[in-house]
């Protein structure tokens, strides 16, 4: 992303966790399993794919677990993109 020259602030949420309520806000009305890290061990082992969790209990399971997140997250006023694609980072920087 700095090589796309954006100035970025970043946070680490294995030491700065996102709250119930960001994870929320961050989710807005987009499908909650887009946010789901379908990598995560957690994921897997409760077989998510095939029996996702409600929005509320994935929030609540994002909050204590941050891997299980999709990152990196960035957000520009209302837009976000998820996960590092390249091309949709350029969108957001025009």
């Amino acid at each position: 992303m700095l090589e796309l020259g954006a100035e970025l602030d970043s946070r680490d949420l294995d030491k700065e966790r996102l709250t119930e309520a960001e994870l929320d806000e961050l989710i807005g009305e987009r499908d909650h399993k887009d946010f789901l890290n379908t990598r995560n061990e957690l994921f897997r082992t409760r077989k998510m794919k095939e029996h996702p969790p409600s929005r509320s209990e994935a929030i609540k399971l994002m909050a204590k677990e941050p891997s299980l997140s999709r990152s990196p997250v960035v957000l520009q006023g209302s837009k976000r993109v998820l996960v590092f694609d390249e091309e949709a980072f350029r969108k957001l920087l025009r």
